[in-house]
């Protein structure tokens, strides 16, 4: 038996997540709450089945080359009736014998839920809690690349509004997807997601970056040449030599083409992330483009060419296709309004305009060439953006995997160099398309695949992957909460199951563990605002052990934060005796409560004891003395790990902010309400409560909280607890409801 606080302390400070607290009903201890049992009227969506490890990734292997391959008809869609013999591989000229054959379909039969048409009068949808995708749940990862470092100011507002539509319109349940920047930091790569909330804050911070590559159009406007104009006003002819003039010119190409090598730089970290994720994966790249052709002297640019063969062959072991789309849309290469042909010749206006379409061309080329090499295409000369991401999903229906056993001499290299193997596949059936990865180096996976040994590599595996790892199981909790003005912040538990960890025998039945913990919390620009990265030892014997085994441990953890906006927490954990790791993240949004407007706080949930529970056969009681002793429940119903068993019961409360008064009696008047959902689809709604806040003392945070029994028919799962309360005194509609939730498991 163990003593408790008192429910006013826990909810006040919402940091003591692990303590039993009571919780008043939604009437505020007024007259008991209800206590609404959960029922399995709704089966779960089945989930898809999950692909073998041989149709999951493009292998090259001593015993296997595997590569995948798409073939279309002359209207652009996909041909899935083609047979092994239809297709004839040839590397370096030489025909293969095709022994592995297979089409993998991508199609779930769970189409996007477009979002209704904007109306300004009707109070908006309420969100759908996002569900925790499993790897096996995962059928397109997508990551949508905004280079930034090479985008003009004109083209950022497209790409943000193509960016919009996929969100709204064309994003299904089962994609993971992350919105990523060239120009951003280590924050960039954490951002896989299915959580739809975590992708409109990425697309808020899609801004045009100045000190990159792109101007304010996409193109330079014309204008003459200051020094070309002295000199011809003073009579003198133009020189071959190098002038200033040319030394201007040269530094700019150099910038160009550093910014260009930052660019791909970018993609081959996204790549690298990629490579451990599930699936085929798609890189959509927003770009005003990069030239790999230097016309001065009529030869590649090296630096560039060099960086795009290393991300190709990158993207095409990681199973990657890249798609490029040309921020600029359709452009106008003559004059403009913004140019300005004072004082220029009519063979320099000419020059000037050949420079423009050569510009165009060229930046043009080098995105197509790297989406023909990964096997994807190039969206160019269209002003729909949007269109042209809906192309690319469409080609995300499924693929060809086609593969043979290379000979030995492929993976010989000559001259002490690397060889590069062209791949080339043709079609029997004529009329068709067939897109496919450009080739291969004559290196193994086995070789070229790093192998994370040091302790450095493993956590930054585990902390770059948007799943939780399943070897030693990890659990974080990050709450919003606010204590006044100008203290908003998280605060977070950690729950790491140590029966995993192998503990030293010590002396007097001592056991002990060390283990490594790095915590990570990114801020709403991708920026890290704080960072743990500890060795921690821990030690116990006899009954304490063995609860550490049952219960785990339990970290806690608090950041403030200085501004409302997308924050995440990832965390990594690892057994020194082992090298087992596992890892966890959570999105947390923080509202803005100078606006005014409807906000909630996290939501604490925990599980009640059985037995205090079946005593008093109703929440307890908001004035029950703080030291009574009372049973403990189940520790893995703890507001940490939150598992409770069929027939058990919860407890949940939350903190409402902003909530409007009446102006005669100085109280809210809101209701209260939740749901429960299970592989996205709700389960349970409770009844709409009106919220009692008489015996409430702080309006600016007010306490709310209830009780839910879990029915032994209940099947276990995962599952979401939303929150909903709406404002009835909330002027604008669009801001009168506001929505929580927090994730929980059910267990037998």
């Amino acid at each position: 038996m163990k003593k408790r606080p008192s429910f006013a302390a826990t909810l006040s400070l919402l940091l003591i997540f692990s303590a039993h607290a009571p919780v008043a009903g939604q009437n505020d201890g007024q007259r008991p709450a209800p206590q609404p049992t959960v029922n399995n009227s709704q089966q779960p969506t089945p989930t898809p089945t999950p692909q073998s490890d041989e149709e999951d990734v493009v292998r090259i292997t001593s015993n296997l080359v595997q590569f995948d391959a798409i073939v279309t008809d002359k209207k652009g869609q996909q041909v899935i009736d083609l047979r092994a013999a239809d297709f004839e591989v040839l590397v370096g000229g030489k025909r293969q014998e095709i022994t592995n054959f297979s089409y993998v379909s991508t199609e779930t039969g769970t189409p996007p839920t477009p979002a209704p048409p904007a109306d300004k009068t009707a109070t908006p949808a309420l969100p759908v809690p996002p569900a925790r995708l499993k790897p096996e749940q995962v059928r397109r990862t997508i990551a949508l690349v905004v280079d930034d470092l090479g985008t003009s100011f004109e083209s950022t507002n497209q790409v943000r509004q193509a960016l919009k539509k996929f969100v709204d319109q064309q994003m299904r349940a089962d994609d993971l997807v992350a919105i990523i920047r060239t120009s951003a930091g280590v924050g960039a790569l954490q951002q896989f997601t299915s959580d739809k909330r975590m992708l409109y804050a990425a697309i808020e911070r899609v801004k045009w970056n100045p000190a990159g590559r792109g101007g304010v159009s996409a193109f330079a406007p014309i204008a003459a040449d200051p020094l070309e104009q002295e000199r011809r006003e003073a009579g003198i002819a133009s020189g071959g030599g190098d002038t200033e003039g040319r030394g201007g010119d040269d530094i700019d190409e150099f910038r160009e083409e550093i910014f260009s090598v930052g660019t791909l730089g970018a993609l081959n970290f996204v790549v690298r992330g990629l490579q451990e994720l599930p699936g085929r994966k798609s890189v959509i790249l927003f770009s005003d483009g990069f030239s790999i052709y230097n016309r001065a002297d009529n030869s590649f640019t090296q630096r560039i060419l060099e960086s795009l063969r290393r991300l190709t062959d990158l993207a095409n072991r990681a199973s990657v296709v890249i798609y490029t789309v040309d921020a600029r849309g359709l452009q106008v290469v003559g004059l403009t309004a913004a140019d300005n042909t004072a004082g220029m010749t009519d063979a320099e206006i000419e020059q000037s305009l050949s420079d423009r379409r050569a510009e165009l061309f060229d930046t043009q080329d080098g995105m197509s060439y790297l989406a023909r090499q990964t096997g994807g295409f190039s969206i160019k000369n269209s002003n729909d953006l949007g269109g042209g991401v809906r192309k690319v999903l469409e080609d995300q229906k499924g693929y060809y995997l086609i593969g043979f056993k290379p000979s030995d001499e492929l993976f010989i290299a000559k001259d002490g160099r690397v060889r590069f193997h062209k791949l080339q596949v043709n079609l029997a059936r004529a009329g068709l398309r067939l897109r496919t990865r450009g080739g291969f180096y004559g290196v193994t996976e086995e070789e070229a695949r790093p192998v994370r040994h040091t302790r450095e590599q493993q956590l930054i595996a585990a902390l770059t992957s948007p799943f939780a790892s399943g070897e030693i199981p990890v659990r974080v909790t990050s709450l919003y909460s606010n204590e006044g003005k100008k203290t908003d912040f998280l605060s977070s538990l950690l729950h790491i199951d140590v029966s995993k960890f192998k503990f030293e025998e010590e002396a007097d039945g001592w056991r002990k563990a060390v283990f490594d913990v790095v915590v990570f919390t990114f801020g709403a620009d991708g920026k890290v605002i704080q960072e743990t990265n500890r060795t921690e030892t821990v030690r116990a014997r006899a009954e304490a052990f063995e609860e550490l085994m049952r219960g785990g441990l339990v970290y806690t953890m608090k950041v403030l934060v200085k501004k409302p906006g997308a924050y995440q927490l990832r965390v990594a954990v690892r057994d020194h005796a082992t090298a087992r790791v596992g890892s966890a993240n959570q999105f947390v949004e923080v509202p803005n409560l100078g606006k005014n407007r409807l906000a909630l706080s996290g939501i604490v949930m925990h599980g009640t004891p059985p037995e205090a529970a079946a005593a008093a056969g109703q929440p307890p009681a908001r004035d029950k003395p703080a030291e009574e002793e009372q049973p403990e429940a189940d520790p893995q119903s703890n507001a940490a790990v939150r598992r409770f068993k069929q027939g058990s019961q919860a407890d949940f409360y939350y903190l409402v902010y902003n909530a409007k008064l009446d102006r005669a009696t100085l109280r809210p008047q809101f209701t209260t309400q939740f749901r429960l959902f299970r592989d996205g689809k709700v389960v349970y709604t409770g009844a709409e409560t009106p919220f009692d806040a008489r015996q409430q003392t702080d309006m600016e945070r007010l306490m709310v909280g209830t009780r839910i029994t879990f029915n032994a028919g209940l099947p276990p799962g995962e599952y979401l607890l939303q929150v909903v309360v709406a404002d009835a005194l909330a002027k604008d509609k669009k801001y009168r409801a506001a929505t929580q939730w927090i994730d929980f498991e059910v267990v037998k």
